[in-house]
């Protein structure tokens, strides 16, 4: 199994930044998309960014220009650099990757998400 363990929330004025990690861990063969979710009170998850094994990246529309995604593949880890945040910004955020790992003997591929973090945005 993979475990995706996240740090880095907080609560932050508005107009302030925030980095999130998140970093993989298990007998990893390959870690391919890795991502950020977030899900506000009362609504549904949301992706926030992607990134793929070979570092191309996608972002929804309310973050692009302030949000930042990035990856150390050799570490199996991700981050998001968060600035210029908005109240609305404020959610649990999910750390999310596709990884091939050893489980029970085989080489398997499968989805994981961490355990979540908040982040809280003050205006």
């Amino acid at each position: 199994q993979v475990q995706l363990v996240e740090s880095g929330g907080g609560l932050v004025q508005a107009g302030g930044s925030l980095r999130l990690s998140c970093a993989a861990s298990g007998v990893i063969f390959r870690v391919n998309d890795m991502g950020w979710y977030r899900q506000a009170p009362g609504k549904q998850r949301e992706l926030v960014a992607k990134i793929t094994n070979g570092g191309s990246t996608n972002y929804a529309d309310s973050v692009k220009g302030r949000f930042t995604i990035s990856r150390v593949n050799a570490m199996n880890t991700v981050y998001l650099q968060m600035n210029s945040l908005k109240p609305e910004d404020t959610g649990v955020y999910y750390c999310n990757a596709e990884a091939e790992a050893l489980i029970v003997g085989r080489r398997t591929e499968k989805n994981y998400w961490g355990q979540g973090t908040q982040v809280t945005v003050s205006s």
